[in-house]
């Protein structure tokens, strides 16, 4: 099996800066034009803004609708690999009501924050008639305020990785993962101040049943006894060694190679460490699962992955609104999970037989993936994560008591909130 080119996009599925303020008046983009709905008849040139085609999935989903659409033509228009840089320059075109742009490639974490800026138009028309081809998790993270602003291209989620020389079976519940820890090498996992933290928390957290924001996204939820549970958990474990202290400075690559060096019993990452894995020394000593439980409820992962949005000024929204049906449509999602490893976002992909055939745990990732949840969907997502991982890396490091953690990060994002 080759080597997947998921490093890029990770740095597409955890980019993180400061949101945009707005005024507390904006209605989430009322007034943005949608595409007509009929793109049968659409023509012209499109120019599609997103991060460096590393990969090479970009140019293959413009390729493929060049067969079979002569009509319009697409433009690959590269942003640098920096997910922080993508969206600086994005935000900088936006601010400035550039028609450069007419597909933008963003982090599903934008979504919210470019379509309360009124920067995006809606996608609704899009996904509705289409609505049963997407994983229902991955529409999460296009909708806001009731109607859809993007269109989910690519997605991600995590799995649990386990030596199959230490443990006989991948455990089914948090607890018991690192009870097996504890007794055998311990878990490595994304530990440091940055946004993978804040999705392992979040991991932990929404299997328990919490959740940060509540469902108008105007309240903050996370200072509850589901909070309190996760974070404590979390804590304890770097305290009694199940989870050594070295993952409060780990990323998603130093705790790949912990695991690969035989220095971890299990290991939290995404998929693309199991290909890596599979080419080291201890290849044929580990295996993958879906997250397991936790306090008793459902097992949760967290979704990244790139959406499709239309710029609320492109001058051609009805041939962006066709060129994103067909790369988000089965013959690109297929292909570009084939040739540049990127998980679809639509189910069909998952089940086909050469999909199959060439990924043994496509099956394992459809699930994965079907267990997630969003991030919190607010436009201040950014500031947001900042007081999760802030100051979930402050009680992992002993700096606070969980309970004093968990009222910062509700002081600090109420703040955050106050800012839109």
């Amino acid at each position: 099996m080759r080597i997947w080119s998921w490093v890029a996009v990770l740095c597409c599925a955890f980019g993180l800066a400061v949101a945009g303020c707005g005024d507390d008046d904006d209605d989430g983009g009322d007034a943005q034009q949608a595409p007509s709905g009929d793109t049968s008849q659409a023509s012209g040139n499109v120019n599609w803004c997103i991060g460096k085609d590393t990969s090479g999935a970009y140019g293959t989903a413009i390729d493929l609708f060049k067969k079979e659409n002569s009509r319009v033509t697409v433009k690959l228009v590269e942003l640098p690999e920096s997910a922080d840089e993508q969206r600086r320059q994005l935000v900088q075109r936006l601010d400035a009501e550039s028609d450069e742009c007419d597909v933008l490639g963003m982090d599903v974490i934008w979504t919210a924050e470019f379509a309360a800026q009124n920067w995006l138009q809606d996608t609704s028309q899009i996904i509705e008639p289409r609505q049963d081809d997407f994983i229902p998790s991955t529409l999460e993270t296009a909708e806001y305020e009731d109607k859809y602003w993007a269109v989910p291209y690519h997605t991600n989620a995590g799995f649990l990785y386990y030596r199959t020389d230490q443990v006989n079976q991948a455990p089914e519940t948090w607890e018991d993962v690192y009870a097996a820890a504890g007794e055998n090498n311990g878990i490595v996992y994304q530990g440091a101040a940055y946004e993978g933290l804040t999705v392992n928390f979040l991991e932990l957290l929404y299997s328990g049943g919490g959740s940060v924001l509540s469902d108008d996204g105007q309240e903050v939820t996370v200072n509850s006894p589901e909070g309190e549970a996760a974070l404590a958990f979390m804590a304890q474990g770097i305290q009694d060694g199940a989870a050594p202290q070295a993952n409060t400075t780990y990323m998603e690559e130093e705790s790949r190679r912990a695991f690969e060096n035989g220095n971890a019993t299990f290991m939290r990452n995404w998929p693309y460490a199991y290909a890596l894995g599979k080419e080291s020394k201890i290849a044929d000593n580990f295996d993958i699962t879906t997250f397991p439980s936790f306090e008793g409820g459902e097992p949760a992962s967290v979704l990244g992955g790139i959406n499709l949005g239309i710029s609320a000024f492109s001058k051609n929204p009805d041939g962006a609104a066709a060129f994103i049906e067909f790369a988000t449509g089965p013959e690109v999602q297929k292909t570009n999970f084939l040739e540049s490893a990127s998980p679809p976002a639509t189910a069909a992909a998952y089940d086909d037989p050469q999909v199959q055939d060439e990924y043994a745990f496509a099956s394992d990732l459809k699930a994965a993936v079907e267990q997630g949840q969003a991030r919190p969907v607010s436009p201040v997502y950014a500031q947001i994560s900042e007081a999760i991982f802030t100051n979930v890396h402050d009680a992992l490091q002993g700096n606070a008591e969980p309970q004093a953690a968990l009222e910062k990060m509700t002081s600090d994002i109420e703040q955050a909130l106050e800012t839109f």
